[in-house]
């Protein structure tokens, strides 16, 4: 045990503890526990190495400090592209060499002090905002029992690491855990999965701002030119509260496959799960199965649009702002989503539609399966260049308008024709 305090770390938070807190860090030889006990410590940018473990006590808090000048510029990747940003609070494997063996655990917090670093990161611009936990190019991660909150931009973010265990995580950026907001925050993903392999999420909360949990896989050229893939990914046993569900893409230029989300709860966020592309990113989503899965919505801050579209969406069309049915040329710009399963899911909002399906004109969306899924929403389901619609025990209701539109979809076992 390497114990913060016998480095000279401030337990009361008033003084800026990164260089004691660093120093254990770095103390640590293979094996060793850097250990946080309880206290608040404010901190700039920390950056663990490999085969060690932070162990952040129950009622101790690592908090961002106040000054930009403590999250030095590394380069990330942000929103699918390598971009220069502020380092985040805790940091690992930045740089070409990674990191491998690492612990972040404990019943303690990590707090990025969000607020006041997103308004100074976005009135300096020295790059884009840092996030709570960055870890890249790294692999065999253990993050357990860490409540992790406000963060400038996305909460926990991992790019290209493999064999990652997330077990009884809070995860908490709208929010605090009495419910007060964190004001002004925006994009303020849970966990983003970008470009990563072998990765288990289990037994969390997530309290987003923006998407719950993201799988990413890089943007347009620079990602299919990466060819960095997210695959093997299994979300199960979670509870998400606020937010926009599980989402696999926009930034998936890399390919995506083997995502399974299952026994999951979503109270107030705007979807269960979405799968969503656009003309420009090429790549695919393939071999998505959303399982045992509810969602009640009864937040009626965000609606429909072309960001977001409902309780169940596959969307090819993200961003733009509406679906044209002009075919245009098929190139390795060109997106495909097929394989995806919504098995045994429960929906009710009114925040949009109830089921929402759309591929291109020129690249229909393929195998899209509903199966056991009951689906009320403000809107009903609308179903657009989709090729084998396979639907068994569906039911649909529009609060509003018409419960079911289909347009130029092929449809088998349909129990609604």
């Amino acid at each position: 045990m390497i114990n913060i305090l016998d480095f000279g770390a401030d337990a009361s938070g008033m003084t800026v503890s990164t260089a004691a807190i660093q120093s254990a860090i770095d103390k640590c030889e293979k094996g060793d526990c850097v250990y946080v006990p309880e206290g608040i410590y404010t901190s700039g940018a920390l950056f663990l190495k490999s085969d060690i473990t932070l162990f952040i006590e129950n009622g101790a808090t690592i908090k961002g400090s106040d000054s930009t000048d403590d999250f030095p510029i590394h380069t990330y990747r942000w929103e699918g592209q390598n971009t220069e940003c502020y380092s985040s609070l805790i940091n690992a494997g930045i740089g070409a060499d990674g990191v491998q063996n690492i612990v972040i655990e404990g019943g303690g917090t990590i707090d990025a002090n969000g607020v006041v670093l997103f308004h100074k990161e976005m009135t300096e611009k020295k790059g884009a905002r840092g996030r709570a936990v960055c870890i890249q190019n790294s692999s065999d991660i253990i993050i357990c029992g860490v409540t992790i909150r406000q963060s400038p931009a996305w909460c926990l973010h991992l790019i290209n690491c493999e064999n990652v265990r997330i077990d009884s995580v809070k995860i908490h950026t709208k929010y605090d855990e009495n419910g007060n907001r964190y004001k002004e925050i925006f994009n303020g993903d849970g966990i983003d999965v970008d470009s990563c392999k072998n990765v288990h999420i289990t037994n969390s909360l997530i309290a987003s701002q923006d998407d719950c949990i993201a799988i990413k896989s890089g943007k347009d050229a620079e990602g299919r030119a990466s060819a960095m893939s997210s695959e093997n990914i299994i979300i199960e046993n979670c509870r998400f509260k606020s937010g926009f569900g599980v989402a696999v893409g926009s930034e998936m230029s890399g390919g995506v496959r083997n995502v399974t989300v299952r026994d999951c709860e979503f109270n107030n966020t705007f979807s269960i799960g979405s799968v969503k592309t656009c003309r420009g990113r090429g790549g695919v989503i393939e071999d998505v199965l959303f399982e045992n899965v509810e969602l009640v919505n009864t937040d009626t801050e965000f609606s429909d649009c072309k960001w977001f579209r409902g309780g169940v969406y596959v969307d090819s069309y993200y961003s733009e702002d509406t679906i044209s049915i002009e075919k245009k040329p098929v190139t390795d710009g060109t997106p495909l989503i097929k394989n995806i399963t919504f098995r045994n899911a429960k929906v009710d909002t009114c925040g949009g539609n109830a089921i929402y399906i759309s591929g291109l004109p020129e690249m229909h969306c393929e195998n899209i399966t509903l199966e056991n899924v009951s689906a009320v929403g403000k809107y009903g389901m609308k179903a657009y260049f989709t090729d084998n619609l396979k639907m068994k025990n569906v039911t649909v209701s529009a609060r509003n308008g018409e419960d079911y539109i289909f347009e130029d979809v092929t449809r088998e076992r349909c129990n609604v024709c």
